[in-house]
Formats: structure tokens, sequence, C-alpha cells
């Protein structure tokens, strides 16, 4: 079977399942009693092992199969949920993820998962992980039967016809040579005498010999049970043969869904909407290539609408100005829905930061809760994709260096267990995301003497700097304040990485602490980035976009109201000084001759955190959306410019990022 078109739906489906698995393993460890959560750790795990046997992803069977044996003991209360069972589970799903991940690349998912595997089994026997494989106990007890719903309908339906369910269980001598051939025989003797339809392990695994010496099979057949036995006695090799009917009452592996279908369709009943209860679906996978040509196609509609616009206003036909405006408010809609199907929920980052989160607090022997809110906070697919990276390094920053250890927080008497927050919500047209710690703070000292040491400030210039200005210091490329080089922190590499990708992404990030109480980091992010609602401003006859996401207030200043304070123009706004940059300077272009002069000059105050700078423009034209469009490698990293987009009347406007010029 080709299985190669199928592949889109076994990583959608693997990823879900293995966050699942993730999520209720977290569960799990602070409820370790709660069956119902090793339930939906089983189903989750059942159904990715059947999805990668059918498409052919051997290892990621095995491994899955194996956790299904552990579960399905801790769900049968046969086994307790202790730390080494989180642990290797956890490290089994990882290593499930990574070749999931292969797979995503065009391999095929390989990996050697034989230490967890063996880990795995000695959980399920009970043994030492030093202790030598021929030591295991063999079982002897009678083999519990697992039946989907296909094979429960199947055992029904036969009884209906005159057939008995045996389950039959079949031992070989401790010296059979050909394990493999004799379970042939075995298997060609019951098709003699009705159907086999499932045999624990595997036939797969029979046929490999991958078993010790027991085999069970489940037989349809209308002979009798001696008959049974004793045709499969006159195999020889075969020790002993034991045959019984197959209980009525048999747990599926679907949580007895074939013997309840009652209260089982009561219940799917319950929790459907209507909609679901009529047998309709309401949502239909798309793949997100199809949504970025159709945004990219509307694009080009968006700028076209533009050229309408003034072209009706041109004209003054009264029909063709009512038409366009119609066209508008009718497009204007379709972005609005086209947008929202861009839209993600940001808990699709988030997902990965429990285990983490766990991870490195154990590896720093520190205790740490992390509380999640706002992850169905809705963000752009394109910022979602960049923003996981920069909040890895945030969530490890606060682990390493926020929250201290449980007994240096003894001492200054909080609980031993810190507390990390991430919170996510909307704001206008951004989406803010907080990582927030109650460890100890941000030491200013500390950031000072690494600063001046790295010659990033004079000891004199340190006196004077407030404490934000102190906490932006610990953005400066190279700049770390661990005393040891470790694999989490000391290398110098981290927070000025996240500050770019953020600006890069038209983003802000703000710090605030508190000594000896913790500390928060506040990413403020757009919503989109393909289509901006913008102001353009005349320079020199050109036309620009500044980004209204970044706009603070405009200003007509008056010439006299222009300070100077060491040859750098200022201004006074709202009791604050900023800086003063002309567009017409900082681009280089030629001044343009008025035939007066004039007494105002025209500023676009722009923000970036708690920084501002008055950027002079020759006049205002109006606000507008705009379709970003990169510059690519015509014009690689021009200063200032994020991109640049198509007006109404065919020209190029060129999209200012104030991120840049902000002092």
């Amino acid at each position: 079977m080709d299985t190669n078109e199928y592949t889109d739906i076994f990583l959608d489906e693997s990823r879900d399942h293995l966050q699942a698995v993730n999520d209720n393993l977290l569960k799990l460890e602070k409820q370790p009693g709660e069956l119902g959560l090793v339930a939906e750790i089983f189903r989750s795990a059942h159904t990715l092992k059947g999805m990668a046997a059918t498409m052919g992803f051997e290892d990621i069977a095995s491994l899955t199969h194996q956790m299904e044996n552990v579960l399905d003991l801790i769900r049968n209360s046969q086994l307790e949920v202790t730390t080494e069972v989180i642990d290797v589970t956890f490290e089994a799903t990882e290593s499930l993820e990574e070749m999931v991940s292969d797979i995503a690349e065009g391999g095929m998912g390989k990996k050697d998962v034989s230490h967890l595997v063996n880990q795995l089994v000695h959980i399920e026997k009970g043994t030492s992980p030093g202790s030598e494989a021929g030591e295991i106990p063999v079982e002897t007890a009678a083999v519990e039967m697992k039946l989907d719903e296909y094979q429960s309908t199947v055992i029904l339906q036969a009884k209906e016809q005159g057939f008995e369910a045996l389950q039959v269980k079949v031992r070989l001598n401790e010296d059979c040579m050909l394990k493999a051939a004799r379970v042939f025989m075995v298997f060609e003797g019951l098709e003699e005498m009705g159907e086999v339809l499932i045999s624990v392990p595997a036939v797969e695994e029979l046929e490999e010999e991958k078993f010790e010496q027991e085999f069970t099979v489940l037989l349809l057949t209308k002979e009798t049970i001696d008959t049974v036995q004793a045709r499969i006695n006159k195999v020889s090799e075969v020790e002993s043969v034991e045959a019984g009917v197959l209980p009525d009452k048999l747990d599926t592996a679907e949580e007895n869904q074939a013997n309840k279908p009652e209260e089982n369709l009561e219940k799917a009943e319950q929790g459907k909407s209507p909609q679901a209860k009529q047998g309709t679906s309401k949502t239909i996978r798309v793949n997100i290539d199809r949504i970025d040509y159709l945004m990219n196609l509307f694009e080009e509609m968006v700028i076209d609408r533009g050229r309408l616009e003034d072209l009706s206003k041109q004209v003054g036909n009264h029909d063709l100005i009512e038409t366009v405006e119609h066209m508008s408010r009718v497009t204007q809609d379709m972005q609005s829905m086209l947008l929202t199907m861009r839209m993600v929920p940001v808990e699709q980052v988030f997902n990965r930061f429990p285990r983490m989160v766990r991870s490195l607090a154990k590896d720093l022997g520190k205790e740490i809760n992390l509380e999640v809110y706002g992850a169905d906070t809705e963000l752009d697919r394109t910022v979602v994709d960049e923003i996981g990276d920069p909040l890895v390094h945030l969530i490890r920053n606060s682990i390493d260096h926020g929250v201290e250890s449980p007994a240096k927080r003894k001492e200054r008497g909080k609980s031993e267990s810190g507390t990390l927050v991430l919170n996510a919500f909307h704001s206008g047209n951004h989406v803010f995301i907080e990582i927030r710690d109650d460890g100890g703070g941000i030491n200013r000292e500390k950031v000072v003497e690494k600063a001046i040491s790295n010659g990033l400030i004079t000891e004199e210039r340190s006196e004077k700097l407030t404490n934000e200005e102190v906490y932006d210091l610990i953005f400066a490329p190279g700049f770390s304040t661990a005393d040891q080089v470790s694999d989490i922190s000391g290398r110098g590499v981290g927070l000025d990485v996240v500050r770019n990708k953020i600006e890069s992404l038209g983003g802000h990030i703000n710090v605030e602490s508190a000594p000896k109480q913790g500390s928060k980091f506040t990413i403020q992010l757009p919503l989109t980035l393909s289509i901006l609602s913008t102001l353009l401003v005349k320079v020199a006859n050109e036309t620009y976009a500044i980004p209204l996401s970044s706009i603070e207030e405009t200003v007509l200043l008056k010439k006299s109201q222009i300070m100077y304070m060491k040859n750098q123009p200022v201004m006074d706004f709202r009791g604050k000084v900023i800086p003063i940059l002309s567009l017409e300077e900082i681009f280089k272009m030629p001044a343009v001759q008025t035939e007066e002069e004039q007494s105002n000059v025209s500023v676009v105050i722009v923000r970036k955190g708690e920084k501002m700078t008055a950027l002079v423009v020759d006049s205002f034209i109006g606000q507008k959306e705009v379709v970003l469009k990169s510059l690519g490698d015509f014009l690689p990293n021009v200063f200032a410019i994020s991109g640049a987009t198509i007006l109404g009347d065919g020209r190029v406007s060129l999209i200012i990022d104030p991120n840049e010029l902000i002092m």
C-alpha cells in the first residue's frame, strides 16, 4: 500500500496524540491515583501505535507497544505510578516526538529506542534494569485479550451463525529449535477448524520468533474444545494446549465500548452539539500552503482596491463611487475572515513548556509550579511559528536566574516551590505575553558591575541609570550574569537574540523587577504581519508608511518649541524630553525647496516600550491599510525599512521600521 498520501494526516494526528500524552502525564504526576488519566494516555498511545504500524514506522510502533503494556498494568491496578514510570514515559514520549519530526523532514522515523524499550520491559516485569533478560519471569496466567470494536462485532455476528469464540493458549517445548515453523503448523491446524481472529503476540512477532514459549490465539469455530486441543497436540514440539470459551464480559481496547453500547451512546450524545448529533462535521483540515496562497491573492486584491478607490474619486461618478465603497466593505469583511483563518491559538507554543519546566527544574534541583493562562489567545500563524524560541530563552532564564533554590527561598520566608506564570491576552491590535516569576528579581548591582566590566557603560554613567535602563542592559549582546557556564546559561547567548527576534516581528519587550519578589518580561506582538494599518507621510516628495501600532501621536510642532541638548534637537512631550530625528536626513534625501518658510513642523511620535522618538516629516497624507511585501534580495538589510507596499496609484512606498529609529 502506498502510504505517502497519508503522511500529512499521520503527522497531524501523531502530534495531537503526543501532546495529549504530554499533558496527561503532567497531570498524572500530580494525581497518581487518577486512573482516568492513565486511560487517556493509553488510548493516545494505542492509536499512535496503530497508525505507525499501518504506515510502516516500526520504531514508533515498537516503543508505543511497550508503553501500552506498562500503562495497561497501571490502569488495571497491577502497577503503581512512580517517579521512575513518569520519567521513562516522558523520555519515551520525547523520543517519539523526535521520530515524528524526522518523518516530517522526509525521514523514516528511525531511532535506536532499545534502551527505552528495555526500561519499559523491566518496569512491566518488575525487575531491575541490571538483571539478565533470561531472569525475567515468564507469565503463566491467561493472556488478557484486548479487542477493538470491529473484532467485537465480528464475534457477535459469528455467534449468531453458530460459531464459538475460543481462547487457545499454546506452549512449545523449551528446547524447540524452529519456533516459527511450529507456529505456522499450529495456525495451519487452527485454520482447518475455523478462523483465527487475533493472536498475542501479533503474527509478525510470532513469525520473527519474538516471543518466549507461549502464544495465545482467538479462534472462531464450530468444533468442540476437545477437538481443537487434540488437533493442535498432533503438532510436534507442542508441550501443552489450553482452550476455553471466551468470556462474554471482555474489556475492549476502547474502554468497554462494546460492552455498554447504550450507556456509551448516551454519554456521547450528551457531549455532542446539535450539529454533531445530526452527523454533520463543522470543521475540515486545510493545508496551510493553500491558505497562504489565498492570502497572497487577497493581498493583490487589497492593492487593486486601493487603486479603485483613488480612481473613483478622480472620475467622480456617483454610481462608481457607491459600487467601490460597497466592494471595499465586502473585501474588508473578507480580509477579517482570512486573517481569522490564519489565526491559531498560542497554545501550540505553550504546550511544549510544561515538560521543559519540569525537566529543567529537576536538573537544577528546584521546585517550580508552572501556571499557564490565556493559552486560547490567537495569533497569526507566522508570529506563532517565530515566537517559540524567544519564549524558551525567557523561561530558561527565569528558571535558572530568577527562581531561587528551595533552601534559599525558605531562608527568605517563601514557599520552597517557586511559581512561574505564563500569560497571554489581547489588547487592541496587539497580543501580550507575560513571563512572570516569584524569584529573587534582577540584581541591579550585579548587572551594573558586569556591564562596566564589559565596557557597556562607565562607572560615572552607572550611577545615573534608572532601574529600567539597568534592566535594559541584560539584552546587550554577550551579556550574562551567570558565574559559571552550564548547559542552561552563562555563554552570553540568549536575551539579545530574544529582543532581535521580537523586534523583527514588529514587537517590543519590557522588563519589570522587584528585589527578592520576582521579575516580569512582557512581550507585545502585532496580531498579524501581512496587512498593516499605517499612516502615510510625505518626505521630500516620497511617500512612506509608518505602522500605526508604533505611533503614539502626531503633532504640529512650532519651531520655537524645538530645543537642543548636546547639539541634538529634542522636544518636550508631556513632561518627557524626547529626541527629534529628520527622516529626510536619515534617508539622505535632497531637500525640497518651498516658496515660504513654514512656522510648524509635522512630527510623528513613535514608541518602543518606554522609549519614544519624534520623526520629522513634510506632511501627513492619511491612514491606509497596506500589504507588507519583503524587499528580499533586492535591497537586503536597509536601515529602518521593514518592507514595501504598492499604493493605489501604482507607486511603491517603503514601510518604515520605527524600532530602529528609536533612541
